[in-house]
């Protein structure tokens, strides 16, 4: 008996899915745990495994095509079977099964979940000779009009990523034809003085959802702090002598912090509604841009990890990430983020609470600075400026306070971790 096949979240966040190619045609014999088609989700790319059996009747949504969480993707059965009901009722919207009407939002979780049908993508083609690329990739060719399928990949089996992209020798893709980029919202397509439509979807969807629901249900407040920088630049410094690869800023970043909320572990905390969650372990969240929007890649269990094992494990996420291949698991369900803006100049900034979290740490640029000291002396200093966002339903001023304390005192005398 045919049945339908139902766009699925493949992400605990995703409220809708572009497929990027099929692999299976119309009359093919499918297979429960096969591979029908790739599916750009507002994370990452992934594969959407089949959960039925049966003969692949009919392609509903086609390869481009964007399908919201419920709606009908294809439908299978058996071979020769009448399916035009079918057809005609995968047209409407989609039912929320509880309530009977048109809904396809997906709830968040602070637990991150994987669909069990789900798969990281694998392979540089697929059937129909679609191109393989991560969804940064894919923006980035579309804003250099640049056909995707002409760039040779570098990543994993041959899929394209953004340094194929980058690195592309003029001559060796084609770029987009006029008629085709005329099709295309942004600067591919943009004329002097055109005025553009960006959709909002994918990634920048549930960044714009998600955060505004933080920054109006989550009473922010904020907390600012100056630190000296020299001790923990020697410190580094003197680390990354004895080793073989350097070990990057963001990783002693991340274990100050989780130095810090050892000691505060009131501030390790989520708003729960009829209670608070204070969380066992120190997960630390850093914001990473994609070009498309941000993923917060998240390393585990920080309190219990030294710097060079959390800059080993954050390399490779945030690798994982530029490929728009981290998984569930590894970008949701952060304890604590940090949001670090001194790469671009930044000297200070404020940031929106990324939940679960109750808080979230902007640091700025590391400068020189004039300093007055005790005695009325000038000196000039390495100084960076952080300031802490707080959930006031969780984390009172005081609490903050003495957090942001904490820290400021471990990065001026990194010796304090060890006691």
């Amino acid at each position: 008996m045919a049945e339908q096949v139902l766009m699925t979240a493949l992400s605990p966040t995703m409220e809708e899915g572009t497929i990027v190619a099929w692999n299976k045609k119309e009359g093919s014999t499918v297979s429960a745990g096969e591979v029908l088609c790739e599916v750009e989700t507002d994370k990452a790319t992934m594969d959407y495994e089949s959960t039925q059996e049966g003969v692949l009747l009919k392609i509903i949504k086609g390869d481009g095509s964007t399908a919201k969480v419920g709606e009908t993707i294809a439908i299978l059965g058996d071979e020769g079977e009448d399916v035009s009901d079918l057809e005609l009722s995968a047209e409407k919207p989609a039912q929320d099964t509880t309530t009977g009407r048109a809904d396809t939002a997906t709830p968040t979780s602070a637990e991150p979940s994987t669909p069990p049908a789900v798969t990281e993508s694998a392979g540089a083609q697929i059937s129909g000779g679609a191109a393989k690329a991560s969804p940064l990739a894919r923006k980035m060719a579309v804003d250099r009009g640049i056909d995707i399928a002409q760039v040779p990949g570098s990543g994993p089996a041959g899929r394209i990523v953004k340094r194929d992209v980058e690195q592309l020798v003029p001559g060796v893709a084609s770029p987009v034809g006029a008629a085709g980029a005329a099709e295309k919202s942004g600067p591919a397509s943009m004329q002097p003085g055109e005025n553009i439509t960006i959709p909002v979807a994918g990634a920048r969807a549930v960044i714009a959802r998600r955060l505004g629901e933080s920054k109006f249900s989550a009473p922010h407040y904020y907390l600012k702090s100056s630190v000296r920088m020299g001790s923990a630049l020697a410190a580094r410094k003197q680390l990354n002598n004895e080793l073989p690869e350097k070990v990057g800023f963001n990783a002693f970043l991340m274990k100050f912090v989780a130095e810090a909320l050892k000691r505060h572990p009131g501030i390790n905390a989520s708003w729960q509604g009829d209670h608070i969650l204070q969380f066992g372990s120190i997960d630390i969240g850093l914001a990473v841009d994609r070009g498309n929007g941000l993923i917060t890649p998240i390393v585990r269990n920080c309190g219990n990890r030294g710097v060079v094992d959390i800059d080993r494990e954050l390399k490779m996420l945030i690798a994982k990430a530029d490929e728009g291949k981290l998984k569930p698991s590894e970008y949701t369900g952060a304890t604590f983020t940090i949001s670090n803006l001194g790469s671009f100049g930044v000297q200070e900034f404020t940031a929106i609470i990324n939940p679960p979290g109750s808080a979230i740490l902007a640091v700025g640029r590391i400068a020189k600075t004039v300093l007055v000291g005790d005695g009325d002396e000038l000196e000039v200093a390495q100084v960076m400026k952080m300031t802490i966002s707080c959930d006031h339903r969780v984390i009172d001023g005081v609490a903050g306070g003495r957090f942001i304390h904490e820290l400021k005192r471990i990065i001026e005398s990194p010796v304090r971790v060890l006691f």
